[in-house]
């Protein structure tokens, strides 16, 4: 079962664009050890050097830290001074902005990586029409399993 699973699932990103299989993986990626791996494991083989593409590579380095034994407190420093690189560097990127957020969201508060939750949350918010068709859906899918969005934000993303 697991090997047609595997199959199938490679099937599918061997014909997405790059960008398509990380934002699938990522969506995914907090479910379980193994989508968290299997995230790792894409955004570390793409050869992107665009900041979106990085912007992924640095929410695995701190989402490695999740499942890794040892320099846990290391990788999530270095994916977060990355993403903030990025983000300061792309001040007006939304997918990034939504990155940030969803990473904060899901690191434990006691690692204190939560600065940007409210200033992004309000940037995708005000930014949200501005996107083409592909971004808003994957914003959306975001927003409905967010923690920090609420549902009159939800509501408002169309």
């Amino acid at each position: 079962m697991k090997l047609i699973l595997s199959f199938i699932t490679a099937f599918i990103f061997f014909f997405q664009t790059d960008l398509e299989a990380l934002r699938n993986s990522y969506a995914k990626a907090n479910s379980s050890n193994a989508n968290t791996e299997a995230f790792i494991n894409i955004a570390e083989k793409q050869s992107g050097s665009d900041a979106v593409t990085t912007g992924y590579k640095a929410a695995a380095q701190i989402m490695e830290a999740k499942i890794a034994i040892k320099n846990r407190k290391a990788l999530v420093k270095s994916g977060a001074t990355n993403l903030e690189s990025i983000i300061k560097s792309n001040p007006n990127n939304i997918e990034l902005r939504l990155i940030r957020m969803s990473v904060q969201e899901n690191i434990p508060k006691i690692v204190g990586y939560r600065g940007g939750l409210k200033d992004d949350k309000a940037f995708i918010l005000n930014n949200y029409s501005k996107q083409n068709t592909t971004l808003k859906n994957y914003i959306k899918r975001f927003a409905a399993q967010s923690k920090t969005m609420t549902e009159a934000e939800r509501a408002t993303l169309k």
